[in-house]
């Protein structure tokens, strides 16, 4: 159809769809929202509707499909979930009064980083709509909001890698960006799954100006007034909830890029993409929706200042020795609700009765709270009880105004109480007397008509009736009633008193609705004003929640209070993984002591596979994670230092978007680490090396561990099943050799999940296999195939680069000797004498540094080495013999 052929509605349809070509157009028409074109065709097929057609008479028919209006929310949440944004067209005017088209406006844009409405299972998590722009070459300027709680940060950053680990650990589903964004990364950040919107000018407005008062950057207030911006231009609301905007430093925060986030499963479950099975599910014992963010906030930004590490220990320690107080604060608790996302609503003007009521019955918790927080009588929240302000004014103020059960919604009455404004009383007291009247009226007239079941009722188009049933219709005095309707039944009338009866009380009731919604309208108004205050008292409510959970936890797995140390000690006393343990059982867990004096900075992990390397690795960067959180940690006893960053590569991952191997992932995280790693940073390195050949695998794990002992200096565990490289020890000061305990009984391997000093004494690789259930006819063949290769190994080992310990290092690609041809035999050969061949010729021949090798070959207990001393001892010997 021709925009010639367009009819007027469409015409309008397609000038609100011309300004949104980006969203869904949910274009309100009565009862429903309807769809048309492409919208409807895709739209049909995402939420499953529909699809029929408009004009049908007409040469090319419009797509078309609809919802209803009462259920719009569940369908703009599913498409807002599959990262599409849904613009809602209402009717500004009521379509009985106006002349010619409804006059119609897109009210609100609903995106993915927009969206507000999260339901019970989103009440503990953010959503984050992030902004990007770069005004510099290496320069970016970052910021990001939750508006459904009105928090508001930025940062700048100087390098993409910074920009995209800051994004993916938001978790951010949009980002929006101008035109100093390259195409390129953009097109990087649509692989991640984040939707890119565009807003290209920012606006001055009142709320940029307020929100960006503290920013002392042009980057900062760029940034942010881009992003107040397209919030603005999308939500075309109030954004009165909007706070501050608060300007941070990454390098504040224990720096933890996403790979490592989710090696550890901090927040996610690796293999079930859940929230079961990770730190935070250990963790978590909130008992409000805004506790349970914060939480997830100090799980990605763990601190790394002493003085508020301790600060924030002593008040767990405080709750942790006061049980019947927390258990107190724990039963008022649970009555606050969301204040946070309450006073976002308030702001939007979608608050509601109900809402109001559970803002007064959180409020009313306060000074029970505020009393069980004194009653523990710790100066330690002398500083958070000066600041609890109980907000009692607005209490009050929805305690004299509501119902204590409103109806769901505002504009139909019955949410204001009695005795609040004295002229809605007395519009009720009207409608209450007119109701007394027509009950009255019902019975004189059934005594004067001899009908019992005459009735007087009222529906929205006829209005109030008498209504009188055929059979009865002889018993009516002739002209007593006005006939109004007739019905298959019964027949309907009126009269004039009866008439004048109901606009008086029509007009009350219309009026005291009218009236109760303005009454409703003004006190959230006066909520509004108090906004500020109710997000102070959520942050400190929040964090006295998070310290309750802390200590319950506490007190639940037996952690103990970490003691911080300057220097680079590191002692944890049978120290456990606290997931792991919470799975298995406190009986059934094995602990183990991480012990790195401030001279040891490398522990070389080896031990048979499934024996507990990787958890042991783990438990210790859940350990500093938790620790410097402010919370206790899973140990007897733990002294350690503030690290500044954690980098891990345990675990196999591919890279399928970017089309990059296990291999090649290993090598950028590991890079990663050793190019930003400083003396402060914890490194996990589990099997590096593994992705490739063995003798590369070999040379690249050596060199990454002479490179972190000699220029890095942090500490760091490095796991490995290339025994040759515990040889290290030797000639790496720094460098300690720790093992996983395994014994064979009956020929079968038992993991003592212990670890203990020194390098173990073989892998166990085919004892594992068993384990797994591999054919015993498999197994066979793998021992004899081992003992061959072992032989072999024996008659020709590689010549691998010794340790060096120089500041500029060079690793050396091991390379096997090249083995001799020996000469084919013939039948014409002489037999071979049965002699041992001397290594170096006659005695007599010998040099003073060859009989003193030779000496040395003779007092080597080739028997207790393995193969990687065997190898530096060759290589000595090579030095003597070559000089």
């Amino acid at each position: 159809m021709t925009k010639a052929n367009l009819t007027p509605m469409m015409v309008q349809y397609q000038k609100i769809k011309d300004q949104y070509p980006d969203a869904f157009l949910f274009y309100r028409l009565g009862d429903f929202y309807e769809m048309f074109n492409e919208d409807a065709v895709k739209g049909s097929q995402l939420l499953e509707l529909t699809l029929t057609t408009r004009s049908h008479s007409a040469k090319n028919p419009i797509p078309m499909c609809g919802v209803p209006h009462k259920a719009v929310q569940n369908y703009i949440d599913i498409l807002v979930d599959q990262g599409y944004k849904v613009a809602i067209c209402e009717q500004m005017e009521d379509p009985k009064l106006a002349k010619g088209m409804v006059k119609r406006e897109v009210i609100q844009l609903v995106t993915p980083g927009t969206q507000t409405d999260t339901g019970a299972a989103g009440a503990k998590r953010n959503n984050y709509l992030t902004a990007l722009t770069m005004p510099a070459q290496k320069q970016f300027g970052l910021a990001y909001t939750d508006l459904s709680t009105g928090e508001l940060k930025a940062a700048q950053m100087t390098n993409l890698d910074m920009v995209v680990n800051e994004l993916m650990s938001l978790q951010t589903k949009e980002v929006v960006v101008d035109d100093t964004i390259a195409d390129d990364f953009l097109d990087r950040l649509r692989q991640l799954g984040m939707l890119i919107s565009h807003q290209d000018d920012v606006q001055g407005s009142a709320e940029v100006s307020y929100v960006e008062q503290d920013l002392n950057t042009a980057t900062l207030k760029q940034v942010v007034g881009l992003l107040v911006t397209y919030v603005t231009v999308t939500q075309k609301r109030s954004l009165a909830h909007l706070q501050r905007a608060v300007a941070y430093e990454p390098a504040s925060f224990l720096k933890m890029d996403h790979s490592s986030q989710v090696n550890l499963e901090i927040t996610q479950n690796l293999r079930t993409k859940k929230k079961s099975g990770t730190l935070l599910w250990l963790l978590d014992e909130t008992k409000t929706a805004m506790g349970g963010r914060l939480l997830k906030q100090w799980l990605d930004r763990p601190l790394i200042d002493r003085g508020a590490i301790e600060d924030r220990q002593s008040k767990v320690a405080a709750l942790l020795e006061h049980y019947f107080e927390r258990s107190n604060l724990q039963e008022e608790l649970v009555k606050v609700y969301d204040l946070e996302r309450l006073a976002g609503r308030v702001a939007f003007g979608s608050v509601n009765g109900r809402d109001l009521i559970q803002l007064q019955t959180s409020l009313e918790q306060v000074p029970q709270i505020e009393h069980t927080i004194e009653e523990l009588g710790d100066p330690i929240f002398k500083s958070l009880l000066q600041n609890l302000d109980p907000v009692s004014d607005v209490a009050d103020a929805i305690r004299a105004a509501i119902v204590p059960e409103p109806p769901l919604s505002v504009a139909d009455g019955g949410v204001i109480r009695d005795g609040f404004n004295a002229q809605l009383d007395e519009y009720r007291d009207a409608m209450r007397h007119g109701k007394n009247w027509l009950a009255e009226m019902e019975a004189h007239e059934r005594e004067v008509t001899g009908i019992n079941n005459l009735k007087i009722g009222y529906n929205h188009v006829f209005g109030y009736y008498i209504e009188v049933t055929k059979v009865n219709l002889d018993k009516l005095p002739t002209d007593r009633y006005e006939r109004k309707q007739t019905l298959a039944n019964a027949e309907r009338f009126s009269t004039p008193e009866l008439k004048e009866k109901e606009r008086l009380i029509l007009e009350a009731e219309e009026k005291s609705v009218a009236l109760e919604y303005q009454l409703f309208v003004t006190l959230r108004e006066q909520v509004k004003t108090a906004i500020g205050r109710l997000q102070k008292l959520a942050a400190i409510i929040a964090s006295l929640d998070v310290f309750q959970s802390f200590a319950v936890v506490s007190e639940d797995y037996h952690f103990v209070q970490p003691q911080l140390v300057a220097g680079h000690n590191l002692k944890i006393t049978q120290g456990r993984h606290p997931v792991v343990e919470k799975v298995l059982g406190r009986q059934t867990y094995v602990p183990n002591d991480v012990t790195m004096d401030p001279d040891t900075n490398i522990l070389l992990i080896t031990g048979p596979n499934m024996s507990g390397k990787s958890t042991y690795m783990r438990q210790l960067a859940l350990t500093v994670i938790m620790a410097q959180m402010g919370c206790f940690v899973p140990a007897e006893a733990a002294e350690m230092p503030i690290f500044d960053q954690i980098f891990t590569r345990i675990g196999a991952a591919d890279d399928l978007i970017s089309g990059q191997s296990t291999f090649m992932v290993e090598m950028q995280e590991a890079n990663r680490a050793l190019s930003n790693a400083t003396a402060n940073s914890l490194i996990l390195f589990d099997e590096i090396g593994r992705g490739t050949a063995t003798y590369d695998g070999m040379a690249l794990a050596q060199a990454i561990i002479e490179y972190v002992h000699n220029r890095v200096h942090a500490k760091t565990l490095f796991s490995t099943h290339y025994h040759e490289l515990t040889a290290l020890a030797d000639t790496l000061k720094e460098l300690k050799n720790v093992h996983v305990g395994a014994v064979e009984r009956d020929g079968d391997l038992v993991f003592l999940h212990q670890m203990q000093p020194g390098p173990a004494d073989k892998s166990y690789g085919i004892h594992v296999a068993k384990l797994a259930g591999m054919p015993n006819s498999l197994l066979g063949r793998a021992e004899v195939i081992l003992q061959d290769l072992e032989e072999a190994a024996d008659q020709e080992a590689p010549k691998l680069s010794a340790p060096t310990t120089a500041p500029e290092i060079t690793p050396v690609t091991p390379q096997a000797a090249t083995p001799t041809t020996a000469p084919a035999a013939s039948e014409s050969a002489p037999t071979p004498v049965d002699e041992q061949l001397s290594l170096f010729g006659d005695a007599a021949d010998l040099t003073p540094a060859q009989a003193k090798v030779l000496q040395q070959i003779s007092g080597l207990n080739l028997m207790g080495m393995t193969p990687m001393a065997v190898m530096n001892e060759v290589y000595k010997w090579q030095q003597k013999l070559s000089k």
